[in-house]
């Protein structure tokens, strides 16, 4: 598949917060619709530690990522998880040693040619939204203590909203851990045009629920530009450092359909074979069975002549 994207729009809002701990890739104002990894990395361990590991995390996953992976090829897990790993080692080596050890969360996306690989560690999420049927199609499960609450059954819906340690996470990228964190990774094949993808940080959903997103997104009337600005306007007043990306699928072409594209516009003979070119003969064709008849024309001829000679006797004995 190839994935014709629109203007990917970036979001990086600093809140309440005195210092900026989230880091996103591409940079903001930097993304064109010919980038096809995306990334959102939300910091924390204050003592500019957040940023440290968010920058961190950020540039050597982008930078490993875009050294080793084709623009039009295949994006596997092991891929990322080869990624992932080169940038615990670039973490580990930024430890500072302090009791409180910086991490950060991360969200990505990363476009290729079977589909989109959607990673994450940590509260950040993953959004799919399909505008046709106003519809989520997948949205990634936050690594938090009151989700882990919520599925044992020791807290409702209402209260994990509400809940005092909503903010505690169970998953990190952190320097030096004995068991490093692992990504949950999915591969999204179910990709039409006019698709969405929107990954964020949690400070974006301060005061945002599903449904206010969906309103957002699949409103028919905005362009990319006014969503982002609606989503900016409406999360203005957020305590922490809020950062997004929102991309639209705008075409999606089939390798089957761009070849057999291809074909049709290719003149007549020519294709991945190689064809040799026809030798053309400079002397007249001769027509199947040409040299028996003329072995039975020379026959004719001699028993013609044959008989000529017995008249010809003949007459003069009779003259004679």
């Amino acid at each position: 598949m190839k994935y014709i994207l629109s203007q990917p729009q970036a979001i990086y809002e600093l809140g309440q917060r005195k210092n900026q701990e989230d880091a996103i890739f591409p940079k903001k104002d930097a993304a064109t619709p010919n980038d096809r990894l995306f990334i959102v990395c939300d910091g924390m361990g204050g003592h500019e530690g957040g940023e440290v590991a968010s920058n961190t995390v950020c540039e050597e996953l982008s930078n490993y990522i875009l050294q080793h992976s084709s623009v039009g090829g295949d994006f596997t897990n092991i891929d990322f998880q080869r990624a992932l790993d080169a940038t615990y080692d670039a973490i580990d080596k930024k430890d500072n040693g302090a009791e409180k050890k910086m991490g950060t969360t991360l969200t990505l996306l990363k476009f290729h040619s079977n589909g989109c690989l959607a990673a994450h560690i940590g509260d950040s999420r993953i959004y799919q939204i399909r505008p046709s049927k106003r519809q989520i199609l997948y949205k990634s499960r936050d690594h938090s203590l009151v989700n882990d609450l919520y599925d044992i059954g020791e807290i409702t819906l209402e209260e994990m909203k509400t809940s005092n340690q909503k903010n505690v996470i169970t998953r990190a990228i952190q320097p030096n851990q004995p068991r490093r964190a692992k990504a949950e990774i999915r591969q999204l094949t179910d990709i039409e045009s006019g698709d969405y993808f929107y990954i964020c940080s949690d400070g974006m959903l301060e005061e945002m629920e599903d449904e206010n997103l969906i309103n957002i997104i699949c409103d028919n009337e905005t362009s990319d530009e006014e969503k982002k600005r609606i989503l900016t306007e409406v999360t203005k007043e957020n305590r922490d450092n809020h950062s997004a990306y929102l991309v639209c699928v705008k075409e999606v072409i089939n390798a089957s359909d761009t070849l057999l594209a291809s074909r049709k516009s290719e003149p007549v003979g020519s294709g991945n074979k190689k064809l040799s070119p026809k030798r053309v003969s400079t002397s007249p064709k001769r027509k199947k069975n040409d040299d028996g008849q003329t072995f039975q024309i020379i026959a004719y001829l001699a028993i013609a002549l044959v008989v000529i000679a017995i008249i010809a006797v003949f007459l003069l004995n009779i003259g004679g």
